[in-house]
């Protein structure tokens, strides 16, 4: 089986027999904060009890952090677990994406077997979602996600269009999904979350997770902080009851207090970013100017296989709908790492 996502370390070193240089998959290069992993160590000696399917103290930290009532928090397996489950509790009929967006959001929705509608974003426009992405939603929608920043593109959205796509939604009785996993990357993310219009419409969902910011993608722990707070418990009922291990909510608890260490993943990405752009650019790369942890460029169709022969990975695009395989995507990590990687793509473009 070949997966459809980045981070299979597993089967690179299955192949080579040692590790790649990992840019495929878009995780804080700052590692496990300390905090998390003595938390998880400490909370080792519950392992022999079932986890509080509820995970009560987990959200009423997110309650607190987020400002959001702890009834309309519901935590999952990370954010993939929290997908299915929201389409299974709503069973739509019909949804539309962007594309090129996150592959799960159709893999969920086939399972429902629902009509997937997808609005191709158009490259001259850096794949930047437009009006014209609110005006794509009609009475026969049902479901509308949107990802904030888009992967793989790394676009944001403007608050005032995703308040007009809200809007629309509404007036057309569609629910809006806010991907908002890498959003806690941006400096300015207080200014571009969606939370702002949860206390007025109970169609909205935003989805997050521990994953990225806190390079906790073994842990699998996500949340979705839901308009409607009857939704939750439709779609804790949608999956199997223990969906989040004791370790991994002690593990959320602890990240939330890990306020310096997530600054200075922020700090790290917004200086390194622009100096990883670059250096794609002056290996004449065509580059999309995206704000999030990672960068989306375009490149031979050989590339990709040659790099990672010479020990380096990066994310083939090629199984995005409205790209091919000469676009991929890379993360942003730490300027060693980062000129590391430029080093053997000037070799593999020689």
């Amino acid at each position: 089986m070949k997966p459809v996502h980045g981070g299979d370390w597993a089967g690179y070193r299955a192949e080579f027999g040692r590790d790649a240089l990992d840019f495929s998959a878009n995780v804080s290069p700052l590692g496990l904060p300390a905090g998390v992993a003595a938390a998880v160590t400490a909370a080792l000696s519950t392992a022999d009890r079932y986890p509080d399917p509820l995970c009560r103290e987990l959200c009423a930290a997110l309650a607190e952090a987020e400002g959001v009532p702890a009834e309309q928090i519901l935590c999952g397996n990370g954010a993939a677990d929290l997908i299915f489950r929201l389409v299974l509790a709503l069973r739509p009929r019909q949804a539309l994406l962007p594309a090129p967006t996150f592959a799960e959001y159709a893999a969920a929705l086939d399972t429902v077997e629902c009509t997937v509608k997808r609005f191709y974003l158009r490259e001259e426009n850096d794949f930047a979602v437009t009006d014209a992405y609110v005006n794509a939603v009609t009475e026969d929608t049902d479901i509308v996600f949107l990802c904030q920043p888009n992967n793989p593109t790394g676009q944001v959205t403007p608050p005032a269009l995703v308040q007009k796509l809200l809007k629309r939604c509404g007036e057309c009785g569609a629910v809006l999904v806010v991907d908002e996993c890498f959003l806690d990357f941006l400096p300015d993310r207080d200014t571009l979350t969606a939370k702002r219009f949860l206390h007025d419409v109970p169609n909205l969902i935003i989805l997050k997770a521990f994953t990225k910011l806190y390079a906790m993608a073994g842990v699998r722990l996500g949340y979705a902080l839901c308009g409607d707070a009857a939704l939750p418990a439709k779609m804790r009922d949608a999956g199997q009851p223990w969906a989040v291990s004791s370790l991994a909510q002690a593990a959320g608890v602890a990240a939330l207090r890990e306020t310096a260490y997530a600054d200075r993943v922020r700090a790290l990405i917004e200086t390194e970013r622009p100096k990883l752009a670059a250096g794609l650019r002056a290996l004449g790369l065509r580059v999309v100017d995206g704000r999030a942890n990672y960068l989306l460029f375009r490149a031979p169709a050989d590339f990709g296989e040659k790099l990672r022969r010479r020990g380096a990975v990066v994310r083939s695009c090629a199984n995005y709908p409205g790209l091919d395989g000469t676009w991929y995507r890379t993360a942003v990590r730490t300027d060693a790492e980062n000129k590391r990687l430029l080093a053997l793509m000037r070799e593999v473009l020689a």
